[in-house]
């Protein structure tokens, strides 16, 4: 996948090419149900202040916190071993990965995947409570174990399937090392209040919104734009199963000189 890099980023490009900075671990969540035009997913648009990817359409997530790596968190599915061999990383890495992608999940979008054991899933989420932990956890005023545990609940990591692996290109200034999961709704769950990073959301039907960025009316980063694509002809339920058999190795997006020309160049073939 080759797309042209916009006359604004060129000289930033040169400049961070040669003083990189490092990635920080993040995860993101394409939350995902079937809906009248086709498969939806879950987006949001950022604020236009926001320093990283301002006013673009992305997945619920985040970078992951040093409480997601070493608390000890109330835990159901796969262990982190089983998600370090699917991202190729270390285990405490790959624990912090999941807990960031249920913890953000649930602040960014009021989806929470955990429940009262390993067989059942929070059934609604719309109480005033929800809310408040939503707001406790964005403020960083509790941590997602300590909300798991005072509120009897387990994280479900089965929920989640390992989709993709992304890195923020080197002349970014603020970088990303990004694991996509997905998910699909559960039932009886539906979407909260707005996140204050950002200033729109929506279930967005996925057919319409590759029509939308290709037309230029919306915005989004090729890693997102790419993920779109990757879903839109599945079904809601088939997402996890199309997840297990998923090839995952990273992709970072390289500056490539084509007839003068400066473009993005990511090797995205064989991933499905």
């Amino acid at each position: 996948m080759r797309i042209p890099v916009p006359e604004m980023l060129k000289e930033r490009a040169a400049i961070a090419a040669d003083n990189p900075v490092v990635p920080r671990d993040a995860a993101t969540v394409v939350v995902v149900r079937d809906g009248a035009a086709g498969i939806e997913a879950y987006l949001l648009r950022r604020q236009p202040t926001m320093e990283f990817a301002p006013g673009m359409y992305v997945f619920p997530g985040g970078g992951v916190d040093d409480a997601d790596r070493n608390a000890e968190v109330p835990w159901a599915g796969p262990p982190p071993s089983v998600w370090a061999e699917r991202f190729g990383c270390s285990e405490d890495i790959a624990k912090g990965l999941v807990c960031a992608a249920v913890r953000e999940t649930f602040e960014e979008s009021g989806v929470l995947l955990a429940g009262p054991d390993a067989d059942s899933v929070v059934a609604d989420t719309s109480s005033p409570e929800f809310q408040a932990a939503r707001l406790a956890l964005e403020a960083r005023e509790l941590t997602f174990a300590a909300y798991l545990a005072d509120s009897g609940l387990v994280l479900r990591a089965d929920l989640l399937g390992a989709w993709s692996h992304w890195i923020t290109p080197i002349f970014e200034p603020r970088r990303f090392d990004t694991r996509f999961f997905v998910a699909v709704l559960p039932e009886g769950q539906s979407v909260g209040e707005l996140a204050r990073e950002s200033d729109h959301a929506l279930w967005a039907p996925l057919s319409k919104v590759l029509e939308a960025v290709e037309s230029g009316a919306s915005g989004m980063l090729p890693p997102t734009f790419f993920t779109c694509k990757e879903i839109a002809d599945l079904a809601a339920p088939e997402v996890l199963t199309a997840a297990e058999k998923r090839i995952v190795r990273a992709i970072e997006p390289k500056l490539v000189e084509v007839d003068g020309e400066l473009f993005l160049e990511s090797d995205t073939e064989g991933l499905s």
